[in-house]
């Protein structure tokens, strides 16, 4: 009897631990934030891997210009994206049920960027597959088939991601092309969001299609919080945006657009 007490006892305690931590992590994620317009401190670290590509080559200040969201045709599948922090870590609920949190905030950049891109004159656009779960790499459906089709005639793929949370992440930077010399709006992205090796990871298979990939930031911390909160969320995805478009413009035009 004395150690069904004892045993009563540590379990009751356990479950009042791990309700004051939950309550804890959601006073730590919707306490008011003080909002930060500062893209380091937004997006957190760079990548410190070694890079030493540089992006030289001209392009044409009408070209058109891709926008892919990360995961958009591999939901339930492996490689769907990162759940992040809050949802990992902390155990809040995902923004939406059906898809992993990097994809949704992967979608919210995608349309917010084409949105602010077109009003800046960019001839950009956007391509979101119908289909969540292709398993098929090659079906003409997803980003990469219709990126790779749209990189050889001569448009600028880029894929919007963000990186895993603590340790499993690298930080934000771009990914470049595997096979063509760096542009100078790759430079521009990478100059202002850091810079991965062109054989990350041995080569992906974007970067193999002539599609970049853009890591916005761990999606942990200032980040996600500032993602999460809806005080903070809408003018965070547009100060990203206009972060990703100024590079876009400061790439195809060489100057200084603030």
């Amino acid at each position: 009897m004395f150690w069904l007490r004892n045993r009563i006892l540590n379990i009751l305690c356990l479950a009042a631990f791990i309700s004051l931590f939950y309550s804890f992590s959601k006073l730590f994620f919707n306490k008011q934030l003080n909002y930060i317009d500062e893209l380091e401190l937004i997006t957190g670290e760079a990548s410190k891997l070694p890079a030493t590509w540089v992006g030289t080559k001209d392009v044409n200040k009408d070209i058109p210009i891709l926008i892919l969201a990360g995961h958009a045709d591999s939901q339930g599948l492996a490689g769907s994206g990162t759940p992040g922090e809050a949802v990992d870590k902390f155990g809040f609920e995902p923004m939406d049920p059906d898809i992993s949190d990097e994809l949704f905030w992967n979608l919210k950049l995608q349309e917010s960027i084409v949105r602010i891109g077109k009003m800046k004159g960019l001839n950009i656009r956007s391509y979101v597959p119908g289909n969540r779960n292709i398993d098929d790499a090659n079906d003409p459906r997803t980003n990469w088939s219709v990126g790779k089709n749209f990189a050889k005639t001569g448009g600028y793929v880029i894929e919007i991601h963000f990186d895993s949370y603590g340790h499993y992440g690298v930080g934000s930077g771009l990914i470049p092309p595997f096979f063509e010399v760096p542009n100078k709006i790759d430079e521009s992205i990478a100059e202002k969001f850091g810079r991965f090796p062109v054989l990350f990871r041995g080569g992906l298979g974007a970067p193999r299609r002539q599609i970049r990939i853009l890591e916005i930031g761990k999606l942990e911390g200032s980040l996600e919080k500032n993602l999460r909160n809806s005080k903070t969320r809408q003018r965070t995805i547009k100060f990203l945006s206009n972060e990703i478009v100024k590079a876009f413009l400061n790439g195809i035009y060489r100057r200084n657009v603030i």
